[in-house]
């Protein structure tokens, strides 16, 4: 069990799982979508996209060359203690993804008396999505953890260990910063929605979610269950 627990988190199981998402919403998108792609992909991807637009990089492959580019070097510093079984390792992600998201999904139907009780009225309409749709959550998935997660609580907790503060304050300060950093992008720009206290608390509470398994299980299983808790809202009607 020790063995499993700690292959998830190493960065080459998380590159095998990651691979097939990204290839399939990557791929989908373009397909699906035609001349009309960039409508189905969601905030953090747009903005990875146009980051590199800015530093002239317009290619359709520049975002997911990225994120690839970041795993496989991740990878490849960590290759002398990769997973002997990436195969049961990959399967063994995709259950704990699937467990997380429906974890956290559970809670999104009970959030309401939750909120109540703390004086916020909550009004949440969720909508069945149609197929194409699924993508986006998929992309949702990928892109906003490598942004939120891999990127902005990542960097944070480095750059706060080095000016000497320790692990634990580290860790707290950039996992508060990147979750409300994540309810807040939802907000922000012309398809952002209206701020509101319910969903900004609940995304922040979902961002801390993400957070603690990003540390405590891996990046596959964050972006698995990031993932999965987008679609399982996006397909069904509460």
């Amino acid at each position: 069990m020790r063995t499993y627990l700690a292959a998830t988190r190493h960065p080459w199981a998380c590159f095998l799982f990651l691979l097939p998402l990204l290839v399939a919403y990557e791929v989908g998108v373009v397909w699906l979508g035609g001349d009309q792609a960039a409508r189905l992909r969601n905030g953090a991807d747009a903005w990875l996209r146009w980051a590199l637009e800015v530093f002239g990089a317009r290619y359709l492959v520049a975002a997911p060359a990225v994120v690839l580019g970041v795993m496989v070097i991740w990878s490849w510093w960590r290759w002398a203690d990769r997973p002997d079984d990436p195969v049961g390792t990959w399967f063994g992600t995709a259950f704990e993804s699937a467990l997380f998201a429906v974890v956290l999904w559970q809670f999104s139907r009970n959030f309401g008396p939750i909120i109540d009780g703390l004086g916020v009225k909550l009004q949440i309409t969720v909508r069945t999505a149609p197929a194409a749709q699924i993508l986006t959550y998929i992309g949702a998935g990928i892109y906003e953890e490598v942004l939120f997660r891999l990127g902005l609580f990542g960097g944070l907790t480095l750059l706060l260990r080095a000016v000497r503060i320790p692990w634990a304050v580290a860790w707290l300060v950039a996992a508060g910063a990147a979750a409300a950093a994540f309810a807040a992008a939802h907000h922000i720009g012309p398809y952002g929605e209206p701020m509101r206290a319910d969903y900004f608390v609940f995304r922040t509470a979902a961002g801390l979610y993400f957070t603690f398994l990003f540390v405590v299980r891996g990046f596959g299983v964050a972006v698995g269950a990031h993932a999965g808790y987008d679609v399982l809202v996006g397909v069904t009607v509460t």
